[in-house]
């Protein structure tokens, strides 16, 4: 299988050319190999069910996504959709005039990004996302435990593993796409300027198709698993929340540590940590995270 295509230049010079349209097909396989595998050990572990504890006290809804970070999730969502449709189809066949659409989706999905850094420093959340030495511990009982062990994992707090390593990986993927994409605007013309095939090197623009293909094809393969595991019955309450903005008290009681998220008495999360300088945030508003 071929990775990377090259070619020859006039000068006998050996330049990149692209990411191989094989690695596509192997994302999709893989892919359907995941879930086919995760469809039969998930029977044995939905039944691994520990005891609900006790709801008493705690609010009837618990916020969890506040209305900028579900209008940035779907944004994000539509945009990275109709990029790796226009993307992909006329690779497999389906031949559309495709170019235009894409590149302005490009620009909704680099501004739904600015958006989301923006929003996400003002409320200062990144520590919900940054992965911890107990994170990792955690993702390693719970891959035992998954696979035969005994030792179940200990509860997350607002987000768990999973959802900060898939967040890790949409982070480098859609930033591989971003930074290659602005670049190889420069390569058509648009009406914010004119075509410029003498910006990039040949060989850098090899590089940048590169690098764009391999992120793309990565993108692929994780939004299949985002949809996948969106539209299981055991996670459709945390899919939901996306459009309500909030969980019920008796998921919050199962499948959250109180200590690593607390909650204050009307539902929201209490504010996160914040520099000296900076006023904390009202308690009726959610902290911001991106949910998998």
């Amino acid at each position: 299988m071929e990775w990377i295509q090259r070619a020859t230049n006039p000068w006998g010079q050996e330049i990149l050319v692209r990411a191989s349209w094989d690695l596509l097909w192997l994302a999709l396989f893989g892919s359907a190999a995941f879930l086919l595998i995760h469809q039969v050990l998930r029977r044995r572990w939905i039944h691994k069910k520990a005891a609900v504890p006790s709801v008493e006290g705690l609010p009837e809804k618990v916020a969890r996504h506040s209305l900028p970070s579900r209008l940035f999730h779907w944004s994000m969502a539509a945009s990275m959709l109709v990029l790796l449709f226009t993307g992909f189809l006329p690779i497999v066949g389906i031949q559309f005039s495709w170019v235009t659409i894409h590149w302005w989706a490009g620009l909704v999905l680099i501004a739904t990004v600015i958006f989301h850094i923006i929003h996400a420093t003002v409320r200062w959340t990144f520590k919900e996302v940054w992965i911890s030495l107990r994170d990792i511990r955690d993702w390693w009982t719970g891959m035992t435990e998954a696979l035969g062990g005994s030792k179940a994992p200990g509860k997350p707090g607002k987000y768990p593993v999973d959802n900060k390593l898939y967040h890790a990986a949409i982070v480098l993927t859609s930033l591989g796409v971003i930074v290659t994409g602005i670049l190889m605007m420069a390569q058509i013309d648009t009406p914010f300027f004119e075509r410029d095939s003498y910006t990039l090197s040949e060989g850098t623009v090899g590089l940048v198709f590169v690098v764009h293909g391999l992120s793309a094809i990565g993108l692929v393969a994780l939004v299949i698993a985002h949809i996948y595991f969106a539209i299981l019955p055991e996670k459709r309450w945390m899919t939901m929340s996306m459009f309500k903005g909030w969980i019920g008290r008796a998921d919050y009681a199962e499948y959250y540590d109180s200590d690593r998220w607390a909650i204050s008495g009307d539902g929201a999360s209490p504010p996160s940590a914040s520099p000296p300088s900076e006023p904390a945030a009202p308690p009726s508003e959610p902290a911001v995270g991106e949910e998998s």
